[in-house]
């Protein structure tokens, strides 16, 4: 029923967005757990003992901070080049043609009604994928803003709204995590099911057929 071609532009767009999404949760997870300052004090000291140099708890928390805050400055930078997608998609979105749009293929759909006869059941899926989208990219967005105002914190408006922000930008972390779990999920399915070939449209390009 739906046809697409990803554009070369699309498909960079969403493999630059896995890496850098990974790195970014991958960042998050190391200086959340192995990384956390608090978990590598006893490391440190364990490490120096070995070579005959007794430090202080104080001192090995000083240390091993150090390593916590070069890992959260790495995800500083991929947030960064997260930013740098958000700008690369927008404007993907406004020099798309009119049928690639994410807006336009929205608007087309929401006037679909409830599915009581054969095809609306698929477009009506279509529609709930499409609205997911848009809940994905809403996040995406708020993630780079918050992660901006985390990153230049020294500004006064960033540094009173410190504490805001920062648990914004973690409650949208685990919508981002939430997305990536169905998504990776439905393309699985879709593509074992009846999807044949949505995995290597998004490698190729080729044409997605939703017959």
């Amino acid at each position: 029923m739906f046809n697409g071609l990803h554009s070369v532009a699309i498909r960079l767009w969403h493999w630059l967005s896995v890496v850098v999404i990974s790195g970014s949760i991958i960042t998050v997870i190391l200086a959340s757990t192995l990384l956390r300052t608090r978990n590598t004090i006893s490391l440190v000291q364990d490490q120096l003992g070995s070579k005959g140099v007794v430090v202080s708890p104080d001192t090995a928390r000083t240390v091993a901070h150090a390593f916590n805050d070069r890992l959260w400055d790495l995800h500083k930078w991929i947030g960064f080049a997260l930013c740098g997608l958000v700008l690369f998609r927008i404007g993907i979105e406004l020099t798309a043609s009119p049928t690639k749009k994410l807006s336009v293929q929205l608007k087309r759909t929401l006037g679909l009604q409830p599915a009581d006869q054969p095809g609306k059941l698929e477009q009506q899926h279509y529609l709930q994928v499409k609205r997911i989208y848009v809940v994905f990219y809403t996040a995406l967005i708020g993630m780079a803003l918050t992660g901006l105002g985390l990153a230049f914190e020294d500004v006064p408006l960033f540094r009173t709204y410190h504490g805001s922000i920062k648990q914004v930008h973690a409650l949208l972390q685990w919508v981002i995590y939430g997305f990536i779990v169905m998504h990776i999920t439905g393309v699985i399915l879709a593509d074992l099911g009846k999807y044949k070939g949505l995995v290597s449209g998004m490698i190729h390009g080729q044409h997605i057929k939703r017959d």
